[in-house]
């Protein structure tokens, strides 16, 4: 079978309805091509994980994190993952989405303009 799964792909959908604020705060910045001319896609499916935001064309995740994850070695596994399928991860904490939108924006930006410069030099 091809894809995500009819079950990852029904759990991904109850997740975009159940957002926690500071996804839901961040999603609106990332929406409708915000972001250098981007397009972002949330709660994607990507084999056994599910997303926070894509870029599917940058090849860029955007993962937003409460307390839960602090020090949690199944990130660190998740993130592997995702890197062996080409995938840049960034993460952030949910306080920092909230407090400091501006900043980590930038820092999407950044990722987003730093992808051509990568698959130049690589």
């Amino acid at each position: 079978m091809r894809g995500p799964s009819r079950k990852t792909i029904g759990f991904a959908r109850r997740l975009r309805g159940n957002q926690t604020d500071a996804e839901s705060a961040l999603w609106h910045r990332l929406r409708n091509r915000q972001i250098d001319g981007r397009k972002f896609v949330r709660q994607m499916p990507i084999g056994y994980y599910i997303c926070d935001f894509v870029c599917r064309e940058r090849m860029l995740i955007v993962e937003v994190d409460g307390g839960q994850h602090a020090s949690s070695s199944r990130d660190a596994v998740r993130d592997r993952f995702l890197r062996e399928k080409g995938y840049r991860v960034l993460r952030f904490w949910n306080n920092e989405v909230l407090g400091n939108a501006e900043g980590v924006l930038d820092v999407i930006a950044g990722a987003l303009r730093d992808h051509g410069q990568q698959d130049e030099a690589g």
